[in-house]
């Protein structure tokens, strides 16, 4: 069996991770937009999305580990 806090330990690392992702991605949105990189912009706004999807399940994950 796995010891509690190293699987909520684990959980939280992976949800920070896909929140620095999907901030990476805003970040690259935002500097396109004032580039006026529409573009690039809608592709990075289209990876942000997918990360955030993604980070908010890892955070939900993470949060109940904690909350046993």
């Amino acid at each position: 069996m796995l010891d509690p806090n190293t699987t909520a330990s684990a959980a939280h690392k992976a949800a920070a991770m896909d929140h620095e992702a999907c901030a990476k991605h805003h970040h690259e949105a935002a500097e396109s937009h004032a580039q006026q990189d529409t573009n690039k912009a809608k592709t990075s706004a289209k990876q942000a999305m997918s990360c955030c999807e993604k980070a908010a399940k890892q955070s939900v994950t993470a949060c109940g580990c904690s909350a046993k």
